[in-house]
């Protein structure tokens, strides 16, 4: 190649991209004009860069848009006839020129361009797709189906096009004809996992019992595709049909010879929700028929022990004689699986049970002593032992070790909510304890905590101390306020309440009042003293409508009445006081949501 030739390859090289930028140039400012509704204008550009670039189908498709607009049918025809008399094996064309027709009015014959087009197909996909793309933007979903169907017979492949053919009926709105097609090509791809994300998207609330009655007729034709019953599981944790979702996931489990996994994962989504009788149900599954053969056995066993934990402990009618059973099934898990790191977790959430529902501190005291004393913890494990070990010490009477434990954590973890949980916990000693200026200070640094829920309780706690360290240079009514707080902390009930009626001897009408009755409805739902409780909170709500806590009390007797009392309609009306009348609480947004599913509206 000699220099000249060169020269002029490269001269040609940079013409071509100044020609190319040139043609983008136009394109945008005739899609500015198309877009601001001046297609005469838009129309000049569009027909000059068709002019330049002849075979660019969406420089001729947007230069006819704009005739069509313009009602410029004329024009309109010429440029169609011309490019068909051009490009006579574009199919697409006939669809654009039968589109035309319709605009004008000539119905029939539109449809025979629209049918030429399809008669016209070869068994080519690129074309296939190509023709049904231009039918589809033109909204004929019935024609671009027809292509589809017509380009399968003519492929001879079975089912090549059946996403877009699930995409098109549902454009149409037909869902039983696109769940049919989603499901052959859930069958297709061997997999189910894409097809949950579109059916997730464009299934209506009452659509899934037309995808149930579907599945369970491809079951029954094909019981060895197991995507089907997948999809079936997952239609019914979809509609939060637990029962039969687990039901499904043990079938699925057998079939598939799994190890347990599947059913694991339900169960603690299960816990997770709140349904603790279908968690149960999939942990048992997993212990029972799995056994120590799969690496969820331990999990499992530990998510069964939780589950019936919950169960019992959030259940307000529970007995003595639940608690002990439960005591027992620790200490028979214990027994059975070793006292060790790897069942240091569950020892913890034994030790909360003894020390907090059971009310045995010293049997909480040493179970957690002993996962202390385990070599080889994860750090932020040790941390978390050694503050709960430090509330139990506290709760034991025995403020310092539990001042030396948080101590030591957050000596350890400057960084992090671990440490901060440490630093939250050694304010709120110091404010048990009278020191209330520091503990003030601290919780006031606390409210930029990473974690929400410590930082809350420290905005709560820092004004609730500067409010009432003003209220008395003696700070004799705080401190016994103080007292009180540490004696609930401690599960010395009757102890509590009865240092917070003296406060109202010694000191009526102090402004401690609306705390007063916050705290002691507390207390009382741990009494499980029902009526107490909600007349310490109408008290409350009532005497004190501007107080602080007061949207929390109405908050949670609210959600009182709904999930324990099973009383809804009392537990509206206070939802909706909620929103309406404390529209800025950090509670406003759920109490709707709450008014909303209550009273039947679809969220």
């Amino acid at each position: 190649m000699n220099h000249t030739t060169l020269k002029l390859i490269v001269a040609l090289f940079f013409s071509m991209i100044i020609m190319d930028a040139s043609a983008q140039q136009k394109y945008q400012l005739a899609n500015q004009y198309y877009n601001s509704g001046e297609y005469e204008k838009a129309a000049q550009v569009y027909r000059s860069l068709h002019n330049e670039s002849p075979h660019n189908k969406t420089y001729f498709n947007m230069y006819i848009q704009c005739l069509l607009d313009l009602k410029d049918f004329n024009q309109a025809q010429k440029v169609v006839s011309e490019a068909l008399k051009n490009n006579p094996d574009d199919l697409t064309l006939y669809v654009t020129n039968g589109n035309l027709l319709e605009r004008m009015g000539e119905i029939d014959k539109a449809e025979t361009q629209y049918k030429k087009a399809i008669q016209g197909l070869a068994p080519d996909p690129s074309a296939v797709i190509n023709l049904a793309n231009t039918f589809t933007n033109l909204a004929k979903y019935d024609m671009a189906i027809e292509t589809y169907l017509k380009g399968n017979k003519l492929i001879n492949v079975d089912n090549m096009f059946v996403y877009n053919l699930a995409d098109l009926y549902r454009r149409k709105g037909d869902v039983k004809n696109m769940i049919k097609y989603y499901l052959i090509s859930a069958e297709k791809e061997n997999s189910s996992s894409n097809i949950q994300t579109s059916l997730q998207r464009f299934l209506g609330e009452d659509d899934y019992t037309e995808l149930q009655k579907q599945l369970y007729q491809k079951i029954q034709e094909k019981p060895d595709a197991y995507q089907f019953g997948e999809l079936l599981e997952w239609s019914f944790m979809q509609k939060k049909e637990y029962e039969k979702a687990l039901r499904q996931a043990r079938a699925l489990d057998r079939q598939l010879d799994e190890n347990g996994a599947r059913v694991y994962r339900l169960g603690e989504i299960f816990y997770k929700d709140k349904d603790y009788d279908t968690a149960i149900e999939a942990y048992t599954y997993v212990v029972n028929t799995k056994g120590r053969n799969t690496s969820f056995y331990l999990d499992a066993k530990r998510g069964l022990l939780k589950s019936k934990k919950a169960k019992v402990t959030q259940n307000f009618s529970y007995t003595k004689e639940d608690l002990l059973s439960l005591k027992n099934e620790y200490r028979l898990f214990l027994d059975e699986m070793g006292r060790n790191t790897q069942t240091a977790m569950l020892m913890q959430e034994y030790a909360d049970f003894e020390a907090l529902y059971v009310n045995e501190l010293d049997t909480a005291i040493a179970i957690l002593e002993e996962v202390k004393s385990f070599g080889g913890l994860h750090p932020e494990v040790m941390a978390n032992v050694k503050l709960n070990l430090g509330n139990y010490y506290l709760m034991n009477g025995d403020r310092w070790e539990a001042s030396l434990l948080f101590s030591q954590v957050d000596k350890d973890f400057k960084e992090g909510q671990v440490g901060e949980n440490a630093r939250y916990y050694n304010a709120r000693l110091s404010y048990f304890t009278g020191d209330f200026a520091w503990a003030q200070e601290q919780f006031k640094i606390l409210k930029g905590a990473t974690s929400k829920l410590i930082s809350n309780d420290a905005i709560d706690m820092s004004v609730f101390i500067l409010d009432n360290l003003g209220m008395d240079t003696t700070h004799a009514t705080l401190q016994m306020f103080a007292d009180a707080d540490l004696l609930a902390f401690q599960n010395k009930y009757q102890q509590a309440l009865s240092k917070l009626d003296s406060i109202n001897i010694v000191f009526p009408g102090h402004s401690l009042e609306d705390d007063i009755l916050y705290t002691k409805a507390h207390i009382f739902k741990k009494l499980r003293r029902t009526d107490d409780m909600i007349e310490m909170y109408q008290q409350l709500i009532e005497k004190f409508p501007e107080e602080i806590k007061t949207d929390d009390a109405i908050f949670e007797l609210a959600e009182f009445y709904e999930t324990q009392l099973n009383q809804p309609e009392k537990a509206l009306p206070l939802y909706e006081k909620l929103f309406m009348d404390y529209s800025g609480s950090t509670y406003s947004a759920e109490a709707r949501i709450r008014f909303r599913r209550l009273r039947g509206d679809t969220i």
